[in-house]
Order: C-alpha cells, then sequence, then structure tokens
C-alpha cells in the first residue's frame, strides 16, 4: 500500500497570495474610511456638485452615475494597491502599523485602582 503525502489547500502558495491580498484589501479600505476621513468628505462634496450640474443634463440618472463612478473608482484604487503590495511581496504581517496582524505575546500590565495609594501601604504604619 502506498501512502502519499499531499500538500494541504492551507499550505500552497496560492493560499497564501489570496491571503494576502484580502488582509491589504480590507486594511487599506479600513484606513481609507477612518484615516481619510477628511478626503472621503471632499470626495463626497464634488460628487453632490457633479450631480447637480449633471441634473439639467441627465435628470433620471445624474446621481447613479456620480455615486457609481465615485465608488467604483475607489473601488478600483484599492484593488489594484492591494494587488501592487501582493505582488511585491510585502505581506501585512511585516509591516509596523498593522499591529494587530503581529502575533507577539502583549505584556500584561497589572491594573492600578484610584484607591491604591490609600490602602497598597496600610501595613507599613
Amino acid at each position: 500500500m502506498q501512502v502519499s503525502n499531499q500538500a494541504s489547500w492551507q499550505s500552497s502558495y496560492l493560499f497564501a497570495i489570496a491571503k494576502s491580498f484580502l488582509v491589504w484589501a480590507f486594511t487599506l479600505t479600513v484606513c481609507f474610511l477612518v484615516v481619510g476621513f477628511p478626503v472621503v468628505v471632499v470626495i463626497m462634496t464634488v460628487g453632490v456638485l457633479a450631480s447637480v450640474v449633471l441634473q439639467s443634463i441627465l435628470p433620471a440618472s445624474a446621481i447613479v452615475l456620480v455615486s457609481g463612478g465615485i465608488l467604483s473608482i475607489i473601488s478600483l484604487l484599492i484593488v489594484f494597491s492591494s494587488i501592487v503590495l501582493t505582488a511585491k511581496g510585502i505581506h501585512p504581517d511585516d509591516v509596523k502599523w498593522l499591529g494587530w496582524l503581529q502575533e507577539e505575546e502583549k505584556t500584561t500590565l497589572k491594573p492600578v485602582y484610584a484607591s491604591c495609594p490609600l490602602t497598597c501601604g496600610i501595613n507599613q504604619f
């Protein structure tokens, strides 16, 4: 009887690339929404003004056209950036500012209570 040892799908190269791409896409989306909030406000302001201008030309679909265009451009930028970062071999685990992806063990701090100066040294009188 012959026992063959195949590599599981979790250890394959394609799985690692797909995981890296998905983590980059999620991270860049969150960073764009949280850190880039002023940019989002400016983009939406320009979008509202563009839809008002296009309302006279395309009365039924101006808002759909502008909002779809903005969302598709932002989505394409995030996907393209994720593809470039994955293709260059930059893994999300290696980036310092992504601390939540690091598997380092955190040092636990002892809790400090407000009453500790009053009660902690009471046996020293």
